[in-house]
């Protein structure tokens, strides 16, 4: 696993991650829990607050390290959500799992949602905008809450229309640090930031194994790196699966993702990708 070689930690709300480098430590399982009616995976399914309860606690049981909860879709094509339904949304659930014992994160962009969610307790927010929308930074500056930096070109919208970059990992990689750095001069503890390449948002199927083959790329510079690949359509395209039949793939994708040093793994699969994450440490245990 090629994590920084200084010992990174992740200060995240009420938790402190630490990846040191010396040891093969299980990277962190993020599971995604969609409180929307259209999401691009589970369509749905967890929509209704008791059976998104229920998905959670499933979570919870396998081992889950950090529960994503979003109430808007950001699949291609998605229409953007008013601030209150998406309130509406999730809010409910953060209130029923505030106290389940692991971290959780607030999935959206909107700053309005991101100070709502933080009052009532959540631990880090993931942004798939970095952080551009005004008055973002200044809602999570003054707090502790971990925070995921996200590449995306364009829009959820537009995104997929014609994504065009020379060298698009030199571009993902300059594109977040500098979101880092501004946000850091905005006074953010560097210790509370990761950073996303964005798989699946405003990139092509090359691009997107291009980010995922040079991996490595992101961690050299000390911020947990976190790979969001969970049954994404680059995998649907080289294997010709349907969403609900990608688990293989988003299982193979992970482990690549972690051996070039992804160390938050975001995913809707959570039992699955921890029995496969642990099976990934006990064998690296063996290889020092």
């Amino acid at each position: 696993m090629l994590y920084s070689s200084s010992p990174v930690a992740w200060r995240c709300g009420r938790f402190l991650f630490e990846f040191p480098s010396d040891q093969h430590k299980r990277p962190l399982v993020m599971g995604i829990l969609n409180a929307t009616p259209d999401s691009f995976s589970d369509g749905g399914r967890f929509y209704q607050r008791d059976a998104g309860l229920a998905q959670a606690e499933k979570m919870l049981a396998a081992g889950v390290d950090i529960i994503d909860i979003g109430g808007e879709s950001t699949r291609p094509g998605a229409q953007p959500v008013g601030l209150q339904e998406e309130l509406d949304r999730v809010l409910p659930v953060i209130e029923a799992l505030k106290d389940c014992g692991v971290a959780l994160s607030i999935d959206t962009y909107k700053p309005q949602t991101m100070q709502a969610a933080l009052a009532m307790g959540v631990d880090c927010v993931n942004d798939i905008w970095a952080l551009r929308q005004a008055g973002a930074v200044d809602v999570v500056k003054s707090t502790q809450c971990g925070i995921v930096l996200m590449h995306m070109q364009r829009d959820p919208q537009t995104m997929q229309f014609d994504p065009n970059y020379e060298h698009v990992v030199q571009e993902v990689q300059a594109f977040l640090l500098e979101r880092a750095a501004i946000i850091e001069e905005a006074g953010v503890d560097p210790q509370r930031i990761a950073i996303d390449p964005g798989f699946g948002f405003g990139k092509s199927l090359e691009h997107n194994y291009q980010l995922l083959a040079h991996m490595d790329a992101f961690v050299e510079h000390g911020y947990p790196v976190l790979a969001g690949l969970s049954r994404k359509s680059m995998l649907g395209k080289v294997t010709n699966l349907e969403v609900g039949e990608r688990l293989l793939p988003s299982i193979a994708a992970a482990i690549l993702a972690v051996e070039r040093g992804a160390m938050i793994v975001r995913t809707h699969d959570v039992p699955e990708t921890v029995s496969a994450l642990q099976v990934w440490q006990a064998t690296k245990e063996q290889s020092t």
